[in-house]
């Protein structure tokens, strides 16, 4: 047995401090006063099914309340990657809530799914009331744009992990589908492949993006040589949240296949993704779609080849539907009248013996 001497005894001859938690650089206290200072941002984004208080062990989402019939549960969880770090260097965080929204989101869409939740992971060293606040309240535009509730989340607050001011972020969502709407279905030959334009970079290749960056001579805060924005806000334009134009037409067409989110790996390695069958292959014209110039500065700046561009980049198109070719119109009609710029970029074909799934011309 461990002898416990007395207190009086172990601290002779000494006045010993007594230590608390936030010399250790945890605050606790000023955690809690996030918590009160941001709930009013986070209520905004209340919808049917979420009696949104955050605070308490876990969110809770009613399902009952959206009156599905034999609904399948989606999750979906991502991050920014080294997007989030461009951000932080620059002091411009204003909108990478929304990329994070944006990345799982756009993930539980493709299957069909009506995002309902999202629940956020903040870490950081060293916590700055200020700089949580506008990162969690950009994630919550993003849920209000997304029709999701941010129903809970964690502010993990770790000294000597990260560097003074920097932190990481991590997003979780969870969606519902009705069985028989679930997607990807069965693709067959000469269905019509549809682009919908991306706003920009999104959030993946930025490893590459940050890399070229540094070789270049350019001035971040500068106008860029392709834009009548800076180099910077180009970089670091949001991913664009697909959710709302996606569900109109699922809810209104029949037409939609499948979906494919493109994102790290490009069209060559997201649209495969969703071929249940070996038989067929894409072929993609990519004179169809006006690129943005942010993809000229960065093929240019690195001389990447056009197949690295298209298995790095979104290049252009950030959501891809397959459709039947009988609903095109009325999809490329449901895609204008919500905002949307679509375009036919390709079509299935006839799988041949090459080991290429995705073809360009």
């Amino acid at each position: 047995m461990v002898e416990i001497k007395n207190s009086q005894e172990s601290t002779k001859g000494h006045n010993k401090h007594s230590t608390t938690y936030s010399e250790s650089g945890v605050d606790i206290d000023k955690a809690n006063q996030l918590i009160d200072e941001i709930k009013p941002v986070i209520n905004k984004t209340k919808r049917l099914g979420a009696d949104i208080d955050i605070g308490g062990f876990g969110g809770i989402f009613d399902i009952k309340a959206l009156n599905y019939e034999d609904p399948l549960i989606v999750s979906s969880t991502d991050g920014v990657g080294t997007k989030l770090l461009l951000a932080i260097e620059n002091n411009e965080l204003r909108t990478i809530g929304i990329d994070l929204v944006a990345m799982c989101v756009n993930d539980l869409i493709v299957q069909g799914a009506e995002p309902l939740f999202f629940l956020d992971y903040f870490a950081t060293g060293s916590l700055s009331k200020d700089i949580a606040k506008i990162v969690i309240s950009s994630i919550a535009e993003g849920c209000l744009e997304a029709n999701c509730a941010l129903i809970g989340g964690e502010t993990a607050e770790m000294p000597g992990f990260y560097q003074d001011n920097h932190f990481d972020l991590a997003g979780f969502c969870v969606g519902a589908v009705e069985r028989k709407k679930l997607l990807p279905q069965k693709i067959s030959i000469n269905d019509d492949i549809i682009g919908i334009k991306s706003s920009g970079i999104h959030s993946n290749g930025y490893s590459l993006v940050r890399k070229l960056i540094n070789e270049s001579e350019i001035s971040l805060l500068s106008k860029s040589s392709f834009s009548n924005s800076t180099y910077l806000e180009e970089f670091l334009k949001p991913t664009r949240l697909y959710v709302k134009p996606v569900l109109n037409i699922l809810k209104q067409n029949n037409g939609i296949k499948a979906l494919a989110n493109i994102t790290g790996g490009g069209i060559t390695e997201n649209l495969p993704r969703i071929f249940s069958s070996k038989n067929i292959i894409a072929e993609i014209d990519t004179n169809k779609w006006k690129k943005n110039g942010v993809f000229s500065w960065l093929q240019a700046q690195g001389n990447i080849s056009d197949s690295e561009m298209l298995k790095t980049f979104n290049c252009g198109i950030g959501m891809i539907l397959i459709v039947d070719p009988k609903e095109t119109k009325k999809i490329l009609d449901l895609l204008e009248s919500s905002g949307e710029e679509g375009m036919i970029i390709g079509k299935i074909l006839e799988a041949n013996n090459e080991n290429q799934l995705v073809t360009y011309k």
